[in-house]
């Protein structure tokens, strides 16, 4: 896939709106009665950009990372700035945070995932952008270290535990982490409006989540 490990502008992507969306069949029947058919496994993520867009400099900032990204054409990281860590927004992340896996004592790999709910339909998102060096794992409540225990890939959200640091069969494997959300421009245009000398506004740029 063509990505960049780069991040948008986060000054500007804080003034965003936008959020998680799911694809959900729906059907009445003539009893009144409706059947519910969930159409995508996993929920994808939108946002406009257009609402950060504050000055002539973020214009300037905004059309020179549309134009490396050649429009559509190359994904980034984007930061969601009310969902972007392990934890509560409140709280630093934990190396206890989420649960990533069960050791056996001989694999060595975990995804980075975040769990959404509780007891009835609790959903798994796997991270696939952690930030570097954000990350922070424990295994049976004992925490390891970062290029001792074990290394984090900032570019899958894979954990991979060194040799002779692989889990025992039992332990439960947990990790906090900050993250961004991989995306990419969901339009090859942008529309510019210079509204006075000193501020710019560009209404639209839509920015939707890719799959990893």
């Amino acid at each position: 896939m063509n990505f960049h490990e780069v991040r948008f502008p986060t000054a500007i992507s804080r003034g965003a709106q936008g959020g998680p969306e799911r694809r959900t069949d729906v059907v009445v029947l003539g009893s009144g009665f409706e059947e519910r058919n969930s159409r995508w496994a996993d929920s994808r993520r939108s946002y406009n950009a257009g609402y950060g867009v504050a000055s002539l400099d973020d214009l300037h900032q905004v059309i020179a990372f549309f134009e490396e990204r050649r429009g559509r054409l190359y994904g980034f990281r984007w930061k969601d700035h009310g969902d972007w860590k392990s934890s509560p927004p409140s709280t630093e992340p934990s190396p206890l945070d989420q649960v990533i896996g069960t050791g056996d004592g001989v694999t060595a790999t975990f995804q980075l995932v975040k769990i959404y709910g509780g007891a009835y339909a609790p959903w798994p998102r796997a991270i696939r952008k952690p930030v570097a060096g954000s990350v922070r794992v424990a295994a049976g409540g004992v925490v390891r270290s970062e290029g001792v225990h074990f290394a984090a890939d900032p570019s899958t959200g894979v954990v991979t535990f060194f040799a002779g640091h692989i889990p025992a069969s039992g332990l439960t494997i947990t990790a906090g982490f900050e993250f961004d959300v991989p995306v990419r421009f969901d339009n090859d245009k942008l529309e510019v409006s210079l509204s006075g000398f000193n501020h710019g506004a560009i209404p639209n740029i839509p920015i939707i989540e890719v799959r990893i």
